[in-house]
Order: structure tokens, then C-alpha cells, then sequence
């Protein structure tokens, strides 16, 4: 945050402005301590779903890592006096769900009466402090593995809208976005991978360039490789791509280059703003059939989407072809 002092401790080991997916820092052991915090108002109209998307979304910074999820902490806020007690106990259980699936530990957590509803995480997890996935680390030639579709912001916004079948859409909707990122986190431990992130507010694109300017590095994406939800399509072609995903699109239109001829509506939702997205994982040649195989074989998407290339002055930081 601009006008607060930076930061400087060597037991922080993950750099700042960079926007890092979570906190690494070192233990008196050795070991790192990955910290994170996440939430933000429903998305689904189900609260046992939402509860459980939101709580994958905050478990989703530590797999970013490579960490695995030690203990969470609930963040609640709700409207006590005027919105029943079950429907709170639901989006708990739903949480409470994903952390158990995740193996971490339920620790109890804060809560404020407000009038409107929010609901996340505070996750710790473990990491090696010397080996764990950052936004720095990209490499030239390493190859780009997306591990679940876009278009969940789409399917979001016309659910807000009341546009279309709900309860299919939520039901898409929460297949992906309440899917624990475990096997990104597992590809990223074992192989070694030395950058990653999930796919979330800033949309595969944003996040994407983020991590190319962070590594001093350019990234190509191959759009007809990109896996997108079929009904996002559709959905964003009548005109529900979120606010968000604009917004993203304009903040990138400086350092973005688009091929001519490619589907304006997929290029579009390549900035998509997701919620529990997947995980970006950059893999280098030699041990891509390694992480496609250990992440097909746990049910996730393993999309080749892209590649790291050189950077140069005279084209974008971020070129979609």
C-alpha cells in the first residue's frame, strides 16, 4: 500500500510488490510457514456451496506454493438478526467440508454482524523454505499447464442476473470452483517447479502478465488450446462477461497483444475474473509429461496453454495468438 513503510525481514521470504499468491516465511526450523487470508460475498445461491467455494479459494494460495494446508480459520461476516441461523451453519459445514478434504486443520476463527454476507479463510500451511513455487520464477522455455477451464466469472454474473437456468449453472459452476487444487500443489512439490499461480480475480491473463513482468520473462498463450466452459461462452457472447473482466482486459491493454483473426468473446475471456480457479503451473520441457500425467491421473484439467518466451522491446509482455 503506497505511503506505508516497505517491509524488510529476513525471515519473509517471498518478495514484496509482486503480488504474491501468499506469505512464505521461515521458521526457526527451517521450515516455511505459508500464510494467506481470503473471502468475499456469495456467488452461488446455495450456502453449503458457497461456503465451500470460498473456503477452495482461500486453500487454493498455499497449493499455489507448492505448500500443503496446516490449519484454517474461519472469517465470517452476516446478518445475525435478519437472516436465518441455518443458513450460516450451512456455508460453515461447506467450508468446513473443503479444510477436512484438504487435511488442515478446522481452528475456529472471528466473526462480525454485517449486513452483508461474507465468508473465507485464513489458511497456514508448510512449505520447504528453499524450494517453493513464486511469480519470479518463470523461465524462458518453460511450458504453461492450466488445470481447470475458464469462465466462471461468466457463469457468476448470470447467475447474479437471474439470466438463464440456475441450477444448472450453479451446478457447473461449483464442479469446478469448489474442486480442491491439491494435485497443482503435489505437481509443484515434486517436480520442483519454481512458479505457479492460481487463477482468480485478474483472470488467466492478468495473472499471467503479473508473473511475466515479475520474472522478467513474455508470455504466449495459444488461444484455441485455452479450455473454456462451454456456457461461459455462450453467456459472454450475449453480454455477461463481468465488470471485473473489463476491467482487467483495459488494465492489461498496454503490455496485451492480440493475434488478428482469433474469437473476440474467447480473447475476452481469457481475462475473465475467476473465483477458485485453477492453477497456472510453469513446467519446464523435460517434465511435462510428468505433471500432465500426475494431474490427469487425480482428475484435473492438464492444458498446455503456453510458453514462456524471451522478452522483447519491441512486442508485449502478454501475447495471445
Amino acid at each position: 500500500m503506497q505511503g506505508l513503510p516497505p517491509v524488510s525481514d529476513p525471515r519473509l521470504l517471498t518478495a514484496s510488490g509482486v503480488n504474491e499468491d501468499a506469505a512464505v516465511v521461515r521458521l526457526p526450523d527451517g521450515r516455511g510457514l505459508v500464510q494467506t487470508v481470503d473471502f468475499f460475498t456469495p456467488i452461488v445461491n446455495d450456502p453449503f456451496k458457497f461456503g465451500r467455494i470460498a473456503a477452495v479459494n482461500a486453500l487454493s494460495d498455499v497449493y499455489a506454493m507448492g505448500g500443503t494446508p496446516l490449519s484454517a480459520m474461519n472469517i465470517v461476516c452476516f446478518p445475525i438478526k435478519t437472516m436465518e441461523r441455518e443458513v450460516l451453519a450451512e456455508i460453515l459445514r461447506g467450508g468446513l467440508d473443503a479444510v477436512l478434504e484438504a487435511g488442515a486443520v478446522p481452528a475456529g476463527g472471528h466473526s462480525v454482524e454485517d449486513p452483508e454476507v461474507k465468508y473465507g479463510l485464513a489458511v497456514s500451511g508448510l512449505v520447504d523454505a528453499d524450494a517453493f513455487a513464486t511469480n519470479t520464477g518463470l523461465a524462458e522455455g518453460d511450458v504453461l499447464i492450466l488445470t481447470k477451464p475458464l469462465g466462471t466469472g461468466v457463469l457468476a454474473t448470470a447467475l447474479k442476473g437471474d439470466f438463464g437456468d440456475p441450477v444448472a449453472l450453479e451446478n457447473e459452476l461449483f464442479t469446478w470452483a469448489g474442486r480442491l487444487n491439491t494435485a497443482g500443489g503435489r505437481v509443484i512439490r515434486e517436480l520442483s517447479l519454481k512458479a505457479a499461480t492460481d487463477v482468480t480475480g485478474f483472470g488467466l491473463g492478468g495473472h499471467l502478465l503479473e508473473m511475466a513482468v515479475a520474472s522478467g520473462v513474455a508470455v504466449e498463450i495459444r488461444l484455441a488450446d485455452v479450455p473454456f466452459l462451454p456456457q461461459a461462452v455462450e453467456l459472454a457472447g450475449l453480454g455477461m462477461l463481468p465488470a471485473g473482466s473489463f476491467a482487467n482486459r483495459n488494465y492489461c491493454a498496454k503490455t496485451v497483444s492480440v493475434a488478428s483473426g482469433l474469437d473476440p468473446i474467447q480473447s475476452d475471456l481469457v481475462f475473465d475474473a475467476q473465483t477458485s480457479g485453477g492453477l497456472v503451473l510453469a513446467v519446464p520441457e523435460a517434465k511435462v509429461a510428468a505433471a500432465r500425467r500426475m494431474l490427469l491421473d487425480a482428475g484435473d484439467l492438464a492444458a498446455v496453454v503456453g510458453r514462456v518466451v524471451a522478452a522483447r522491446p519491441d512486442m508485449a509482455r502478454l501475447r495471445i495468438v
